[in-house]
């Protein structure tokens, strides 16, 4: 069994953004050389999350005021009482999800036609981190 493991870092200009990192992972597997096998994407951070969707107009929009609806920002959070006023962003994070695993099928992503993986940051303005952990042969 083959490994690979590699880190993509970000630091957004917004609060929140959603980055389509589809390509950036696949150039991690096509780098490994694992055939059959999958790949873990992780973020790093419990601001953040990653996870599979279409790259379709409005979407992101969509997904974006959604979570806002679901998990407003609310300065009355109990978690800011710590000095953080980020307790929105740790619900956003559950919801959307920390990690996705997609298979890997004759050496490329094996998911459906317009799937694409996504890095969704909700505390930006900092930098963070994603592991990409490709395992297979």
């Amino acid at each position: 069994m083959r490994f690979a493991t590699e880190y993509l870092w970000f630091e957004t200009s917004k609060q929140r953004e959603y980055i389509n990192i589809t390509e950036r992972v696949r150039d991690v597997l096509r780098q490994s050389g694992v055939r059959e096998g999958m790949v873990l994407v992780s973020a790093m951070h419990i601001t953040a999350g990653v996870y599979v969707n279409d790259a379709e107009n409005g979407l992101i929009q969509d997904i974006d005021e959604w979570l806002e609806k679901v998990a407003p920002f609310d300065a009355h959070y109990r978690h800011h009482r710590t000095g953080e006023t980020n307790g929105d962003a740790h619900l956003k994070s559950l919801l959307i999800h920390h990690e996705v695993i997609v298979p890997v099928t004759a050496g490329d992503l094996d998911f459906g036609p317009w799937q694409q993986i996504y890095y969704a940051e909700f505390d930006g303005r900092r930098r963070k981190r994603v592991i990409i952990k490709v395992m297979g042969e």
